[in-house]
């Protein structure tokens, strides 16, 4: 495996087998597999959990790893195509990237959506345009509209605590005061149809995702026995469902006007899980959260505190699973 850019991008049984090598790692640890190597990676957007799990990961595995975060202690990157070089950034990403890949043996890179041409994102323009300058192991840690880590990690979290296969996941739109970027709701939605479930996105008018998204996912279900549809309707999503997966996101029906996506959410806040979400779940429902998440505005503290949640799993689930990455895409190349 040379690049781990998106879950799409692999088998179903490919995605089994990763998961099946996070679990024996996670039981059997190696910890010389990776002896040697190094794991660079470039943030050009905040991180605590993909940054410290990375690093962990790499260490755990025998392995090493540098960071850069330009403008902090670097130099400022520019991204974008055609860019007169007059403001702050002193290095372009077609000079930068190509040299962090020659230091390394595989190279990790975040970079969000821009958020204002829902195309662009969509088509992950910007991302790929970097992908091209790297001819060495990639791995996507968070693009426009893909987050391939964290979806093997909520896969790897709903085995360990014996979620159905066949069950049902919420997949709902949380309240948040500004826009988010698509990338964990695709990459769930997705995620979770490939894994066979019954997945519904609960959203408010003006936040479906947008159609490419669904009919990615409904492809992976077609693959896998489940399926997928979108609702306005809590109670009837809610009823049933075996996990809620909070997440909040911007507004697709006027994707890139602040305003509007504004006007939208401002008479939203009802839509911050609370005990009462529960009410009709399956006995067991969990909560799950990609984190971070803004407490009493997106998911209650009454929710985040109980037995419910298994956000910290989740979370934990980042070292395992992106072990079972690293090791896959470098232990060959010993």
């Amino acid at each position: 495996m040379k690049r781990f850019l998106d879950l799409a991008d692999l088998e179903r049984d490919e995605v089994l087998a990763l998961l099946e090598l996070a679990r024996r790692l996670e039981s059997r640890p190696e910890p010389h597999a990776l002896a040697g190597k190094i794991l660079g990676l470039l943030f050009l957007n905040p991180s605590l959990r993909t940054l410290a799990s990375f690093q962990a990961g790499m260490a755990r595995l025998g392995g090493s790893s540098f960071v850069i975060t330009p403008g902090q202690g670097t130099w400022q990157l520019e991204s974008r195509l055609g860019a007169v070089m007059s403001g702050a950034a002193a290095e372009h990403v077609r000079e930068g990237i190509p040299v962090l890949a020659s230091y390394c043996d595989a190279l990790g890179v975040r970079a969000f959506a821009d958020g204002k041409d829902l195309a662009a994102d969509l088509a992950e323009t910007a991302f790929s345009a970097m992908a091209s300058l790297v001819d060495k192991p990639l791995i996507n840690l968070e693009s426009a509209i893909s987050h391939p880590c964290q979806a093997l990690a909520d896969w790897k979290t709903m085995d360990d605590i014996g979620v159905p296969r066949s069950g049902r996941f919420v997949l709902s739109w949380a309240y948040h005061p500004r826009a988010l970027p698509l990338a964990v709701p695709a990459t769930a939605a997705h995620m979770a149809a490939l894994r066979g479930m019954e997945v519904i996105v609960l959203r408010p008018e003006g936040f479906a995702l947008p159609p490419q998204i669904m009919e990615k996912a409904a492809r992976a279900a077609a693959l896998s026995g489940g399926s997928v549809r979108e609702t306005g309707d809590r109670d009837e999503a809610l009823s049933g469902a075996h996990i809620i997966y909070a997440k909040e996101w911007g507004a697709t029906s006027c994707y890139g006007d602040a305003a509007g996506d504004a006007r939208l959410r401002g008479n939203l806040e009802d839509w911050c899980v609370r005990n009462d979400w529960f009410a009709h779940t399956a006995a067991d429902c969990r909560l799950m959260h990609c984190l971070p998440v803004r407490r009493n505005v997106a998911v209650a503290d009454e929710v985040l505190d109980s037995p419910r949640s298994i956000v910290q799993r989740e979370a934990y689930n980042r070292l395992t699973a992106q072990m079972a990455v690293l090791y896959r895409m470098l232990k060959s190349s010993i």
